[in-house]
């Protein structure tokens, strides 16, 4: 019993021993600690930016919805359909900051809605001029996602959306 006592007494000093000890071993005071570097905001802004730079610089193919891996769920039209609904609170004027993000993004929501209504219960059949549209805005992109191709077909790929959108407000049962 005695030995039992003396244990638990030990213990509490031996976890807060370790627990100071790995404190003290931290180096900088002004991040996040060894495991991740600490980088002025500054500089993880600029990065950022050369990163997006980079990335919308080199087109990548779109993949048709049918080449795309099956290790998710299908998603429901009406999900894919509010992710485009939702391109309408953002925007971007052409050449603007955040264009490559936002084009990218609708073209994104395209693809997620054309998957969702091919794989939908109902059929494609079901969903027979959007995914045509879908299906003309995909042959003009020619799978180059660069933003000089999205700023190209601007008109095309923001009207895409706007018809599907009217399309769909006039088929409420699909999205509700």
């Amino acid at each position: 019993m005695l030995i039992c006592n003396g244990l638990r007494a030990a213990i509490p000093a031996m976890v807060l021993g370790a627990l100071l000890a790995g404190c003290s071993a931290a180096t900088t005071t002004d991040g996040p600690g060894d495991d991740m570097p600490y980088v002025a905001p500054e500089k993880a802004e600029a990065a950022a930016e050369a990163a997006a730079a980079k990335v919308s610089a080199s087109p990548s193919p779109t993949p048709e919805p049918e080449d795309l891996p099956a290790t998710e769920p299908p998603m429901l039209v009406r999900d894919a359909f509010a992710g485009l609904q939702a391109t309408y609170q953002d925007g971007c004027k052409p050449g603007g900051a955040n264009c490559a993000y936002f084009l990218g993004r609708v073209n994104e929501e395209l693809t997620r809605l054309d998957r969702a209504m091919k794989t939908d219960d109902q059929g494609p059949g079901h969903f027979p001029e959007p995914i045509a549209w879908i299906g003309t805005l995909r042959t003009a992109l020619k799978g180059d996602l660069g933003i000089e191709n999205l700023e190209k077909h601007r008109t095309l790929l923001l009207g895409t959306r706007d018809k599907i959108n009217t399309w769909m407000q006039g088929h409420p049962e699909d999205y509700r």
